[in-house]
């Protein structure tokens, strides 16, 4: 994955041939530990969820997610470089708890640049994360799927993985407009920006 610096990311991936990544909600709780322990420092998070058998998480990138990582003979970026940490890390745990092997994830995680002055897709991005799990009907409201940073930005929830603040702040809403902005519809044409 190549990215600038100063920029907003979709960055997702799904299960090889479309398998199921969590199997269970110590599966979430684990993906969601790594991801704090290796990419959480490494960006600037301001969406994510996590569904049965793939992820979206809508980044902005800072200079530490655009350095190299030293010693390394082929140039790789430190946020690359986290995201392969983590599905790798999470990998081997699936791979023991389900006693499989081979790929867990599709092979090329995808980070689409949406760019930091493209207000409508950043903002179509971040619904469109959020709106995952009532789209593939595990449940009819956004606030009642556990796995996905909607619950922070209602209060449900006191999560510190996404910086909110700067998620205001770039994409332009408020505590009081995010939940009917949420609910929007996103027209059909813009999906295929996200597949």
């Amino acid at each position: 994955m190549h990215f600038e610096p100063n920029n907003i990311y979709h960055i997702y991936n799904r299960g090889n041939q479309k398998q199921q990544l969590f199997f269970n909600d110590a599966n979430y709780l684990y993906f969601f530990e790594k991801v704090k322990k290796n990419i959480f420092a490494s960006c600037e998070i301001l969406s994510w969820c996590l569904m049965p058998n793939h992820f979206h998480f809508l980044i902005y990138t800072t200079d530490k997610s655009c350095e190299l990582v030293p010693n390394r003979s082929i140039p790789i970026l430190n946020l690359s470089e986290q995201f392969r940490i983590t599905l790798s890390g999470y990998t081997k745990g699936i791979q023991k708890q389900e006693q499989i092997t081979g790929n867990l994830f599709q092979q090329k995680t995808q980070a689409k640049l949406i760019g930091s002055d493209n207000y409508r897709y950043s903002i179509q991005a971040f619904h469109y994360i959020h709106q995952n799990p009532m789209k593939a009907s595990l449940v009819s409201k956004m606030e009642d799927w556990r796995y996905s940073s909607f619950q922070d930005y209602t209060g449900m929830r006191n999560g510190n993985l996404c910086n909110r603040v700067l998620a205001k702040q770039l994409l332009d809403f408020t505590d009081t407009s995010f939940y009917k902005e949420s609910y929007g519809v996103i027209p059909d044409k813009d999906i295929p920006f996200f597949e």
